[in-house]
C-alpha cells in the first residue's frame, strides 16, 4: 500500500472491509427494494402525489389504493449490463422500488387517476364534497 493510499484509507476507511462488501452486496442484490421519493400535498379539491420515475416505463409501475393507503411499486431496469469494476461513480438506483403513503380523510379513492409525464408520476385523488351541517328545528310535543 502506498503512503497516499494508506492516508486515504485512514481518512475514509478500508474499502476492502468484508462487512462493507457484504452490505454493498445486499444493496445490489435483487431482494433489496429501494424506497421511492415523493411529494404529497393537497389543493382545495384534491390530494396530489408526485414521484420522479425517470427511465421507468408505465407498464413497469403499479399504483394501488387500499383503504387510506396509496402504494406505488415499480422497477427501473438497466438497459445494459456493466461490470461493477468498470464504474467510477454509481449513484443511480436500478431495480425494484416501492413506497406507501397514508391519505388524509375525506378523499374519494374511486375517482383517483394516475399519469406519467416527463418522468414524473402524478396521482390525483379528488376530495369528497364537504357535507354541510343541517340544523334541525326542535318541535315540542304536547
Amino acid at each position: 500500500m502506498t503512503p497516499e493510499s494508506a492516508k486515504i484509507s485512514k481518512i475514509f476507511g478500508d474499502h476492502n472491509d468484508s462487512k462493507a462488501d457484504e452490505e454493498k452486496s445486499d444493496w445490489l442484490s435483487s431482494e433489496y427494494e429501494g424506497q421511492l421519493a415523493l411529494d404529497a400535498y393537497q389543493t382545495q379539491d384534491a390530494v396530489i402525489i408526485k414521484a420522479p420515475v425517470a427511465g421507468v416505463k408505465p407498464e413497469d409501475i403499479e399504483v394501488s389504493i387500499v383503504d387510506d393507503t396509496v402504494t406505488i411499486k415499480g422497477e427501473r431496469k438497466m438497459e445494459e449490463e456493466v461490470s461493477s469494476e468498470n464504474y467510477f461513480a454509481q449513484e443511480c438506483y436500478w431495480g425494484a422500488f416501492s413506497r406507501q403513503i397514508a391519505l388524509p380523510p375525506g378523499v374519494d379513492t374511486e375517482k383517483a387517476n394516475a399519469s406519467l409525464k416527463n418522468g414524473i408520476l402524478t396521482i390525483k385523488i379528488p376530495k369528497e364534497p364537504k357535507s354541510k351541517a343541517k340544523i334541525l328545528k326542535i318541535s315540542t310535543e304536547i
